[in-house]
């Protein structure tokens, strides 16, 4: 690729995206503009695929509403995109979801994930006097 459009690519790169994977919900505040107001409008979904890379990287959330399942793909570093919030980590086995689209209710939930904090390795225990005479 030419290194005059990687330079501006890279210009465009938004910093504030929080890390996630596929199978994460997530909270995606976008920017609608009608008429002549703009206002802010909250998707939350599980995230069921993420495409591309750099500038053109896109993702896809689905959710539920009103008994209709609703995807929306959205780019990455769109500036469309108020923020990403990170609601809750999944657990899944697979890099697209897209059986979720078969499933309903109970069957479409996705197990959660706890990021577990690294622990110091304990110090070994110390033998006394006492103890090591025996």
């Amino acid at each position: 690729m030419d290194p005059r459009i990687e330079k501006i690519e890279k210009e465009q790169l938004k910093a504030d995206r929080p890390p996630f994977k596929v199978g994460d919900t997530v909270r995606v505040f976008v920017r609608i503009a009608e008429e002549e107001k703009t206002r802010i409008q909250p998707f939350e979904g599980v995230v069921i695929s993420r495409k591309g890379g750099s500038l053109r990287e896109t993702f896809a959330v689905r959710r539920i509403s009103y008994g209709e399942g609703v995807e929306r793909t959205f780019t990455l570093h769109s500036p469309f995109i108020e923020k990403i919030q990170l609601v809750k980590q999944g657990t899944v086995r697979r890099a697209k979801l897209y059986y979720l689209r078969k499933k309903i209710g109970k069957g479409a939930r996705i197990e959660e994930r706890f990021e577990e904090a690294q622990e110091t390795p304990a110090a070994p225990p110390v033998r006394s006097e006492a103890s090591a005479s025996t």
